[in-house]
């Protein structure tokens, strides 16, 4: 770990340095492709999609064995499949909140809304419409809120990410706290976002393979291996015990560097998502997914 955290500090500072000086969100995207594309040439641009599966054959090929068959987020999806469609109390569901229905929109997410100058998570959105029709929101980071999250996510497959950054000063100005929080230093041991997932992708961490950062978006929420082992350990085994959503996944990096995690669905991991969803534009959805 020692060993790691030089390396991706020394790396930081020769290559981070480029990466924060871009001036506009479009210049910031040109050089994130450019940057992975670089480090990765044998990979297509389009297949960063698929996260670790993208840059390493072997865990490649377990995975695509593994979707042949019966993906354990099935009857997640299924789960938030059937909660999407059950009417609230009022008769309406969560079709009557979003533009078409709700299918197939899981690209647009997060968004920049101008008349509260706030960013929209697709969960955000979620919780709203379920506020809007008098009911009880939902706990943010996994459970029922990311089996609907899944499921909107499974219809939107194939979709290109489309992440629009307005030049509305309130939205650009949550677009750089995001990238401010993407490569700022952290917790005890003073790791960024971009050390693991920029600078160090591809390499080892103990015994898990760091993944790039383009693309990782795309595949939220997952089903990781952890959570559901960690669920069972607490003797839960339902269809949603290995979802979490992307900030519950931001809530245990931070653990993990051993710095104290913000809460979901506040300003600065909305902040965050904005810029991260932004840095996998072009990519399409393929949530969810399996991961490590």
């Amino acid at each position: 770990m020692k060993k790691i955290l030089l390396i991706a500090t020394a790396f930081s500072i020769a290559a981070g340095a480029p990466l924060l000086a871009m001036a506009s969100p479009s210049g910031d995207l040109q050089a994130f492709r450019s940057y992975f594309q670089k480090r990765f040439p044998n990979v297509k641009m389009a297949d960063f999609k698929d996260g670790i599966y993208s840059i390493d054959t072997a865990r490649r090929d377990a995975w695509l064995e593994f979707e042949d068959f019966a993906p354990a987020y099935e009857d997640g999806v299924a789960l938030g499949k059937e909660l999407f469609n059950k009417p609230f109390k009022n008769g309406k569901t969560y079709a009557s909140c979003f533009e078409n229905n709700g299918i197939g929109i899981r690209q647009n997410y997060p968004r920049f809304d101008a008349k509260s100058g706030k960013i929209v998570t697709l969960e955000g959105a979620i919780n709203k419409c379920r506020i809007d029709n008098g009911e009880e929101k939902l706990g943010w980071k996994k459970g029922k809120i990311a089996a609907i999250s899944a499921y909107m996510s499974f219809t939107s497959r194939g979709n290109k990410v489309d992440i629009k950054v307005p030049n509305d000063p309130r939205a650009l100005a949550i677009y750089e706290r995001g990238k401010r929080h993407f490569y700022a230093k952290r917790g005890q041991l003073n790791f960024s976002c971009a050390d693991c997932h920029v600078y160090q992708s591809g390499n080892m961490a103990r015994g898990n393979l760091l993944s790039p950062a383009i693309g990782h978006i795309t595949h939220f929420p997952v089903w990781r291996k952890k959570w559901a082992k960690k669920s069972e350990a607490k003797g839960k085994r339902g269809p949603t015990r290995g979802f979490g959503t992307i900030q519950r996944r931001y809530g245990g990096c931070n653990k993990q560097v051993r710095a104290k995690p913000f809460k979901a669905q506040k300003d600065e991991y909305n902040a965050l998502e904005y810029f991260h969803t932004y840095m996998s534009n072009g990519l399409e959805v393929n949530g969810p997914a399996l991961r490590q």
